[in-house]
């Protein structure tokens, strides 16, 4: 074959090759782009599995929750950026208020709420851990689908899982410390290894290797609805037949926890006199915990009471359905 032949047919080789590559990443990118937009339905999913086949997943340590937590958040360190921290200094007081709703509405509901149910020991633990957690990783999609104040809430989540190794761990020994031994300094360990060290971690991947890290942010979505959910997964099969038992009350709890937070967070906004957008952010903000890191907190510091996972679970699989509702809500207002 001639040496023109040759290279004519690379040159073909090359060209189909690269062609394919586009093709099957631009096909993963919109897979990717379903699976963070039916989040909600994907963990719905998987509680419903775990809760009718529990012995297939049974298997699974628990323990597996931390590293896939550190996952998302290290994933959520890749997704931000330093200006997102500039709005503490430029609008400190819409920062300030967000998080003081945050740490004072979530906490004191969780323990109202606990009592008023007359939950047991174990339930209100995890309710009072959910609710002493910062904001969680998918309030930023939901104000952006709400047409809130997008920096606002990007900043408000940023600040208060800087805030929490401290107040987390401060917030759930002032509210369950005389009832139950609560290990103060090992939770803020905790909180510094799963969740700040992996932010790190991914804001200085993004500073070295920032071209790789524009093109994974397209895929890092995904990765967290899927981690979230097999997280939901885990815990759900290890409870389930207790959950099955008794499970409507704690439901009840969760569900009005965080639609009092939603309404509380916006209330706050409203009463303030802030813009409607940053009442928007507010409200989801506030209502939308880190539940994944709740019950691996949980997970590592009360094992003695294992259906303390259980309320970040459900919370995990009811703030995705109620914050897509709120989102829809919110845009139909305007």
């Amino acid at each position: 074959m001639p040496k023109s032949d040759k290279r004519q047919n690379l040159h073909l080789f090359y060209y189909i090759y690269f062609k394919f590559l586009l093709y099957f990443c631009s096909v993963m990118k919109r897979i990717c782009k379903l699976i963070s937009d039916y989040m909600g339905f994907l963990v719905l999913l998987a509680a419903v599995v775990a809760l009718i086949m529990p012995n297939a997943f049974n298997s699974i340590n628990p323990t597996v929750i931390n590293p896939l937590l550190g996952v998302i958040m290290f994933g959520m360190g890749m997704a931000l950026r330093i200006g997102d921290f500039r709005i503490v200094f430029s609008r400190p007081k819409d920062v300030i208020i967000g998080c003081v709703a945050q740490f004072t509405i979530m906490p004191l509901l969780a323990l109202a709420l606990s009592h008023l149910f007359s939950l047991d020991e174990a339930l209100a633990i995890g309710v009072v851990l959910v609710g002493c957690c910062p904001g969680g990783t998918a309030s930023n999609v939901i104000t952006y689908l709400a047409k809130g104040d997008l920096a606002l809430s990007v900043g408000m989540t940023a600040t208060s899982t800087i805030l929490a190794p401290v107040l987390t761990p401060l917030l759930v020994w002032l509210l369950v410390g005389k009832s139950v031994d609560v290990n103060v300094l090992g939770m803020l360990q905790s909180i510094l290894w799963v969740v700040i060290l992996p932010i790190v971690a991914g804001l200085i991947v993004k500073s070295i290797w920032p071209k790789f890290t524009e093109k994974a942010t397209a895929y890092l979505p995904a990765v967290s609805s899927l981690t979230i959910a097999f997280i939901v997964l885990i815990i759900i099969a290890a409870n389930a037949q207790k959950l099955l038992m008794g499970g409507m009350v704690i439901m009840m709890v969760i569900i009005l926890h965080n639609i009092c937070g939603l309404g509380l967070g916006y209330m706050i906004g409203r009463l303030l006199r802030l813009s409607d957008a940053k009442r928007r952010a507010i409200s989801i903000e506030v209502g939308m915990q880190n539940s994944g890191l709740a019950s691996s907190l949980a997970t590592l510091h009360f094992a003695a009471y294992p259906m303390a996972t259980i309320p970040g679970a459900i919370f995990s699989v009811w703030h995705n359905i109620s914050g897509a509702i709120v989102a829809r809500l919110y845009t139909k207002l305007q």
